[in-house]
């Protein structure tokens, strides 16, 4: 015996009989009767791991701890207790290798966190024309509904006539269709009055002044009247004169013309005369 020198140990080394992890699973896939293909199916994991695994070639599991779980669920595919194999395969390949990050934590410290909220600019701008819009309807609707809006067909309304010096000749609608004699005989003698009334029936009516300017141009309905004073004369146009009464600077002349006859006339101040 030597100074200094360990005692031998005499025991003799401890010989591992068991076969590898890959040829053990080939083994039991083997004994099961199960393929590659199957066993990938049943197991999610790709065929290629499978056969690396079975010859021992763990590169491609990306890591031990994705080896290890890998061992576990292809032990369970074939019918093998995994807990042996996976110790076997830590003693075989230097322990159970690090432990993996969590990876709950990383992702809480990795969480993106939102940014501020931008404004919504097409949201304001649609607001925006909306509201533009709206005050033009507005505008154009008010302006609409003032006086100067031109007679509609069918609705005689009161028409004014303007001129630079004298009197401003005048039109105003009539609900009956005979005037009273005190309206004829207020009748100004220095103008021309013509009040036409629509008796029985429908006509198209067209009114101007000595000017040519109109006074009115549609139908006046069965029943209503109007009339029109100028200080020189005043054209008049009936689309169906034997539906027309006329009552010219105070006085009664009849109807304008025979039923569905289109008649021209102009009458001036004075004992009326149809021209």
């Amino acid at each position: 015996m030597s100074i200094g020198n360990p005692p031998s140990d005499d025991r003799p080394p401890v010989v591992d009989d068991r076969p590898p992890v890959g040829h053990a699973l080939a083994q039991a896939r083997l004994a099961a009767g199960l393929t590659v293909d199957e066993v990938s199916s049943s197991t999610r994991v790709r065929a290629p791991i499978v056969h690396a695994i079975e010859q021992d070639d763990f590169s491609r599991c990306g890591g031990d701890v994705y080896a290890r779980g890998h061992i576990r669920t292809l032990a369970r595919a074939v019918g093998l207790d995994p807990e042996p194999l996976v110790a076997q395969y830590a003693a075989e390949h230097g322990g159970v290798g690090p432990t993996p990050t969590p990876v709950a934590p990383l992702y809480e410290a990795d969480r993106i966190r939102s940014e501020p909220r931008r404004p919504n600019w097409t949201a304001a701008m649609v607001a925006a024309i909306v509201a533009v819009v709206g005050f033009v309807g507005f505008t154009v609707f008010n302006g609409g509904s003032d006086g100067n809006s031109q007679p509609v067909a069918g609705k005689p309304t009161v028409v004014s006539t303007t001129k630079s010096a004298g009197p401003s000749p005048t039109a105003s609608t009539n609900t009956k269709p005979d005037p009273t004699e005190s309206a004829i005989a207020a009748a100004p003698a220095d103008k021309v009055t013509v009040k036409i009334t629509a008796d029985g029936a429908k006509s198209w009516v067209s009114v101007a002044d000595s000017n040519g300017r109109s006074l009115f141009q549609g139908n006046l309905p069965a029943g209503q009247s109007m009339s029109f004073t100028d200080e020189k004369k005043i054209n008049l146009i009936v689309g169906n004169a034997g539906a027309i009464k006329l009552f010219v600077n105070g006085k009664d002349i009849g109807r304008a013309g025979t039923p569905g006859q289109v008649q021209r006339l102009n009458f001036t101040p004075g004992d009326p005369q149809a021209g």
